[in-house]
């Protein structure tokens, strides 16, 4: 999978500044044939299918080509419906950040359209629209197509299939002779090679069709998170498998720092690549990984092209890639001779239509699957070590430790089981360096014995009820509602008690929470 970076091009600052701060480190095939033609000014027909990075394809050449002093209409995009042209619009602003004076609009059926008029006459530049939508501003004489230099048609299969094909005709013939064409299709049927030989000059014809993709005999699930509970859900499932080595794959390098900052902060063992690293911090970063002493490694896709570990047990695609390809390659990296693999992809929102894509061109099966809660966590930890205390028992001479419980015991007012569960509580994380005292951790809040009170800034007065805090606290956290102990109620701040292991994991998570629609604060109270 060779990839050109953007910096290769003859692109201005402003716009590799952007993509720059969006954090993609090469271009995709697409982008890589269709930019320097598109810069050189040709027209262009690209088969691609939706994934593959076709909006900076042509956002860029637009970009650059667009005078900002010039209020003019001088880009056209039309698109099949409102959703992409939104999405459009939204990438063309993200490139075009850092260059002043450009406006880009989104214009669409369903939406206001004396609202959109008020933004037309501001002046605008780049038009994303649907094509109804633009034939009715063009009634309307509120969009002049004069001076449009550039057109682009996307995903122009679609706008046939769905009777657009009179409407893109109607558009094009309004526009001026010598503009630029661009036109992406993921197919190419007959009316679409009529609509290129008719409407283009000399268009180069540019094709990034999947591969046959195989993927190879991994486990693969995914889960439907909040993309605030990325790093939660992560952590839990981290948690559960404990993977010997575990991959990390992010889509751009400002979120694999992120993410490793954070890892770090919860304690685990991790580190990040990718390609703003000088060679010797990624030498250094990956004997780490191999050698065991980083259990996680997260990186981009571009940097991970050098990995060869075989010992990778999970790779976890915190990001959907961004190309099918790309998710063949992340999770090839586990299952490797011969040894067994899991992938885990974490899906937010519309994401999950992108995974179904990738599940068809790779004709794979990528299992769904609930987010763990943290008692299923804690069970399965508690599991993995009672299997190890049965390997000891089993194998181990035990006489004089044995000896020493039972004189303890006959001593003290508790059971053997009492000894028991307080091992099995030291083994499972209480005992960590980082979190070294649990019980001066909150110091005195006031609660029970094993328990932590907790101050929630919300009370009667917002038409709050103690089961709506009982509920969303075991609704976010996973924790049973009967382990919640007494909630305390007053008109402008309610304190709730937690069990002592559990209050951290519900600070961190309830933080990002609301109840009924209200953001909250959450900490321990009375701390001293």
């Amino acid at each position: 999978m060779n990839t050109i970076s953007f910096e290769e091009l003859n692109l201005s600052s402003p716009i590799l500044r952007a993509v720059e701060e969006m954090g993609f480190e090469g271009m995709t095939p697409i982008q890589a044939q269709a930019i320097p033609a598109a810069m050189e000014g040709r027209d262009l027909v690209g088969q691609a299918q939706t994934g593959t990075g076709k909006t900076a394809a042509f956002g860029i050449p637009i970009l650059e080509r667009v005078d900002p002093t010039d209020k003019s209409l001088q880009a056209l995009i039309l698109c099949p419906t409102r959703e992409l042209a939104i999405q459009v619009a939204g990438e063309l602003r993200k490139l075009a950040a850092f260059l002043h004076g450009v406006k880009v609009l989104p214009i669409y059926g369903g939406q206001d359209i004396t609202k959109q008029i008020r933004s037309l006459r501001g002046g605008v530049q780049i038009i994303i629209g649907t094509p109804g939508r633009v034939m009715d501003h063009m009634r309307r004489h509120t969009i002049k197509l004069d001076d449009v230099s550039i057109v682009v048609l996307d995903e122009a299969d679609e706008m046939l299939n769905m009777g657009f094909r009179e409407d893109i005709e109607t558009i094009l013939k309004e526009t001026p002779h010598e503009r630029q064409t661009l036109l992406f299709s993921a197919t190419m049927p007959r009316p679409i090679m009529e609509i290129a030989a008719a409407y283009q000059k000399d268009a180069k014809l540019i094709k990034v069709v999947k591969k046959e993709l195989t993927v190879p005999k991994i486990e693969q699930y995914y889960y439907d998170v909040k993309a605030k509970k990325k790093v939660e859900v992560l952590c839990r499932l981290l948690d559960i498998y404990a993977p010997k080595l575990s991959l990390v794959f992010c889509n751009t390098k400002k979120q694999v720092d992120d993410l490793v900052s954070a890892l770090q902060e919860r304690g685990y063992f991790a580190e990040g690549l990718h390609g703003d690293m000088k060679q010797v911090q990624r030498d250094r970063v990956m004997n780490s990984f191999r050698n065991g002493r980083t259990d996680i490694l997260v990186a981009t896709d571009v940097a991970a092209r050098g990995i060869d570990v075989d010992d990778v047990e999970a790779v976890f695609n915190y990001d959907v890639p961004q190309d099918d390809e790309y998710y063949v390659h992340r999770i090839g990296r586990t299952g490797r001779a011969g040894r067994e693999g899991r992938a885990f992809t974490l899906v937010v929102g519309k994401e999950v239509y992108k995974l179904k894509d990738i599940q068809r061109y790779c004709k794979t099966k990528i299992i769904a699957q609930p987010v763990p809660s943290l008692n299923e966590v804690t069970s399965v930890k508690a599991e993995k070590i009672l299997d190890k205390v049965g390997a000891v028992i089993a194998n181990e001479s035990l006489d004089k430790l044995i000896d020493l419980i039972e004189e303890r015991v006959n001593e003290e007012d508790y059971t053997a089981l009492d000894v028991a569960a307080a091992f099995l509580k030291l083994a499972m994380g209480d005992g960590k360096p980082a979190e070294e005292d649990r019980a001066d951790e909150f110091g005195d809040t006031g609660a029970e014995d094993g328990m932590v009170r907790l101050f929630i800034n919300l009370g009667k007065k917002q038409n709050i009820r103690p089961g709506d805090i009982l509920g969303a606290i075991a609704g976010e956290t996973g924790m049973p509602g009967s382990l919640i102990g007494t909630i305390d109620m007053f008109d402008k701040y309610t304190f709730v008690e937690v069990p002592r292991e559990y209050a951290r994991d519900v600070i961190q998570i309830m933080k990002d929470a609301k109840i009924k629609g209200k953001t909250i604060n959450i900490e321990p109270a009375n701390r001293k």
